[in-house]
């Protein structure tokens, strides 16, 4: 259309010159109103000047013939007035000339303002044209204004042609943005776009590049047509543009470029445009937002193709329109987006806060996290008091490593994180190498195979509890801002479903505690003995605390000690009847538990603990514990004690208050079952002490008193041996009497020559004196006592007197020989009184006796 504009006005142009060599409009003009003005005047005057003539010469002779004065005088008036009559025909045709002009001139300047006129609007409509220059210096101003209205018909076919492009243009631009509009998302704009834009400009290829944030880029939409080399998905990573040429597409640059080869692009450029066999291109820019987010490329590859201004105009709408759409559909993915993860976290928020504890808490946060992002991995990493920690909660996907439990020592943290994470900071690392980590944060990172991460913190009671961290290990990934807000906005709710589960625990820790107080106790006092006392306790405690062992640990005299019962996991060592020598123990312990301390450790490695502690626990497998004194009769029986094996600990207030109101039942409950033991053992004594009596006295003979009193004391104290030894009058003597289990000796009769007994004993025994030997190693006896003992296979004794007629007699010895035995204060009560028995019977069967005798020697 343009180019045949341009060739009718080189023809105009030549004919044009021709004008150029002729008289000036102006000029013409004058010449032809002189003409017509003066011409007739003089042609009239002359006529009647040559007809006067020719009437003087005709008539004045006939006349002077007549009269010759006469008629010379005619002569001479008619010659004067024919020169009047000259002169007014002069005079008429200046004026008339005159006017002639003065009109012409008048007519003339507003043919020449109207051309003036016709040639300022040529000029405007075409600022550029040749024959507008060539009217300029003509003179012919009818002659312009004739070529400039023929100018202006075919100007006009033009601009309506051109018209009717941009109507069509308009309708591309119309349909192009409705559909552009219609489509929800950036990747249906993109497709949308670059597939009407080559089909409205019939162009080989449209495509779109999208740079990143160092300006490289990938081409992420095409259409293109069948047969050509596809660029979809290549990425350049450094554009060969020249300089400068971010700032320029920033502001608006349209790159238009008819022949690649023409243009002064660099080899690179020209050698990726021909990979993909590009002959023309058009380049505008995609601004999204205020940011340059692509460019819109059209690739001509069949041909070259010079780009009018109608399609670049065209093209930088349709970019502009793809820009708006591209803010719309974001700010629709940004609308969606939000509804979608405020749906989200109240889902999630839901499923966390039905968890009612800890553990379901974190469980659960994690599993609905990793699915809500579609990451690789979420994990809950907990603090330890020097800022380490351990993974405790892990949702990952199969194929990466695990890593819950994992305990990681980051000698990175503490310098200055801590305070950042404690005020809200959210870090999102969308690629780890680029993040400017130190080195042992990426080797820590790179070990769980973590190439992106998010991390939030978890505050709970307004302390940092821990971090929920989203790890991406397939490849990087630019976290977006809505993903941080949810994580951020999860990792806070977690912290209230937290303190919300531990107020619930607490709450229901204090009912459960009460209710497993009450039930316990109940258990406890069911016992109504001190074994049986210990060995509920360590059941029901280790049930209620669901701890890996509960023990109960007995002292000694000096502070060293047993393990004297016991309830522990199958996986762990036994520690029953365990012996503990512990000599850090009396350092000042002593009174502090006397008065009532629990101790609480949540990791022995971290409580300050000497090596001797540390070393004992280590050998039972200990991690964690958790000790309360048992006080019995106001004294310092033991300590219960709860070990957590598998892992730290950290023990939770009303654990710590259960476990020492657990200790203090125990030693209500041992002084109780003390106190009805006490009771039993006492009524139990008197009924034995009677039935032994009874035993003893329908024996009438003394042989038959002794035997019968050592087989009913052995069997009421089910002891290995019961035995009466009676004196010689040196204080050596006999053992007249014994009862003993199979397998021990037997000593009947053995005589015994015990040189260390006169040694002030015989005083001590005939005043009543007891003797409860619990290890005859442990009681300072003299070596030939031992011996003796030994002989005998003794290991504990018990040893009163038998007074008979008031004098002592002998002695009642029980013997324990398959291990050492404490006697109890019971035991040796009735064991004192069945002696005093055996003598009150030995005197009444020596008086019925001899009453006998008397009676017997009376009848003779």
């Amino acid at each position: 259309m343009s180019q045949s504009f341009s060739q009718n006005q080189t023809r105009r142009n030549r004919q044009q010159r021709l004008w150029q060599k002729q008289w000036s409009l102006k000029t013409k003009a004058i010449v032809w109103a002189l003409s017509i003005s003066v011409l007739p005047v003089v042609a009239i005057g002359t006529a009647t000047y040559k007809y006067g003539i020719n009437l003087i010469n005709t008539q004045i002779p006939q006349v002077g013939q007549e009269s010759a004065i006469s008629s010379t005088e005619t002569e001479v008036a008619l010659q004067r007035q024919l020169s009047l009559l000259l002169t007014g025909m002069g005079v008429t045709a200046i004026l008339a000339g005159a006017i002639a002009v003065f009109v012409t001139n008048r007519v003339m300047s507003r043919v020449s303002n109207v051309a003036a006129i016709s040639n300022n609007i040529k000029k405007r409509l075409r600022p550029d044209s040749e024959f507008t220059q060539v009217f300029i210096a003509s003179q012919d101003e009818l002659v312009m204004l004739e070529k400039n209205i023929t100018s202006f018909t075919d100007l006009l076919s033009v601009l309506v042609e051109e018209k009717e492009a941009e109507a069509d243009y308009s309708q591309i631009l119309i349909k192009i943005t409705r559909w552009v509009r219609e489509s929800f998302n950036e990747e249906d704009v993109l497709k949308t776009t670059s597939e009407e834009i080559r089909k409205a400009l019939s162009i080989d290829r449209v495509t779109i590049f999208c740079f990143d944030s160092n300006y490289n880029g990938t081409f992420i939409a095409e259409s293109v047509a069948p047969g050509l080399p596809k660029i979809l998905g290549f990425t350049v990573s450094e554009p060969g543009f020249e300089a400068g040429y971010i700032e320029k597409y920033q502001n608006g640059s349209i790159h238009a470029i008819d022949n690649i080869h023409q243009a002064n692009l660099s080899d690179g450029d020209i050698e990726l445009l021909e990979q993909f066999a590009v002959k023309s291109s058009l380049v505008v820019p995609i601004l999204k937002g205020k940011r340059l987010f692509g460019l819109l490329i059209a690739h001509q590859c069949s041909r070259l193709r010079f780009w009018q201004q109608s399609e670049i105009d065209l093209f930088s709408q349709i970019a502009m329109q793809v820009g708006f759409a591209l803010d719309y559909a974001n700010l629709l993915q940004q609308v969606d987006t939000k509804a979608d993860n405020a749906q989200v976290f109240i889902k999630i928020n839901r499923s966390i806060r039905q968890s009612l504890n800890e553990e379901d808490v974190l469980k659960t946060t994690v599993e609905e996290v990793r699915k809500a992002l579609s990451t690789d991995r979420v994990l809950v990493y907990s603090f330890y008091p020097n800022w380490s920690g351990i993974i405790i909660a892990e949702s990952v996907v199969p194929g990466y490593p695990k890593v819950l439990r994992s305990e990681i020592q980051d000698i990175c943290f503490g310098q200055g994180y801590v305070e950042k994470y404690q005020s809200g900071r959210v870090v999102a690392t969308n690629n780890i190498y680029e993040a400017g980590l130190a080195d042992c944060h990426i080797s820590l990172l790179e070990s769980f195979a973590v190439k992106a991460n998010l991390v939030a913190p978890i505050l709970k009671d307004e302390q940092l509890f821990g971090l929920l961290i989203a790890h991406q290990c397939s490849r990087p990934r630019d976290w977006q801002q809505s993903e941080i807000d949810l994580f951020a906005q999860i990792a806070m709710q977690v912290g209230f479903a937290l303190d919300h589960a531990r107020l619930l625990q607490r709450i229901e820790a204090e009912g459960v505690q009460s209710q497993l107080l009450a039930d316990t106790i109940g258990i406890i006092r069911q016992s109504l003995n001190e074994e049986d006392v210990l060995k509920t306790t360590v059941e029901e405690v280790r049930k209620a605390l669901s701890t890996d062992r509960v023990m109960v640990y007995s002292f000694d005299a000096n502070w060293s000690g047993t393990v004297i019962a016991e309830s522990v996991v199958l996986t762990y060592p036994k520690v029953l009847r365990a012996e503990i020598q512990d000599p850090c123990f009396g350092q000042g312990y002593v009174e502090e538990y006397q008065s009532g301390r629990v101790l609480a450790i949540n990791n022995i490695y971290e409580a300050g603990l000497a090596d001797c502690h540390i070393n004992l626990l280590e050998s039972f497998g200990v991690k964690a514990n958790l000790v309360a004194p048992i006080i019995k009769d106001k004294e310092l029986f033991g300590l219960l004690i709860a070990h957590q094996c598998s892992r730290p600990r950290d023990w939770q207030q009303a654990e710590i208050d259960l476990f020492g109101q657990m200790a203090m039942q125990v030693g209500f409950a041992l002084d109780h079952a003390r106190l009805l033991q006490r009771i039993e053992a006492e009524r139990m004594r008197s009924q034995l002490l009677v039935d032994i009596i009874r035993s003893i006295r329908q024996s009438l003979k003394e042989e038959d008193i002794i035997k019968t009193t050592v087989e009913e004391v052995r069997k009421a104290l089910s002891t290995d041996r019961v035995l009466v030894y009676s004196f010689y009058a040196n204080w050596f003597g006999i053992i007249i009497a014994e009862s003993v289990l199979p397998g021990y000796p037997k000593v009947l009769r053995s005589k015994i020559h015990d040189p260390c007994f006169t040694q002030g004993y015989v005083e001590k025994y005939q005043s009543g004196r007891v003797v409860a030997i619990n290890n005859i190693y442990e009681s300072s006896l003299a070596d030939c006592h031992i011996n003796l003992l030994e002989s005998f296979g003794v290991k504990a004794n018990l040893v009163a007197p038998i007074i008979k007629d008031e004098q002592l007699f002998g002695l009642l010895i029980a013997h324990q020989c398959s291990e050492p035995r404490d006697w109890q204060q019971s035991e040796i009560d009735l064991f004192a009184q069945i002696a005093m028995q055996v003598g009150f019977t030995l005197d009444h069967a020596r008086l019925l006796q001899a009453y006998q005798t008397a009676e017997a020697n009376s009848d003779e």
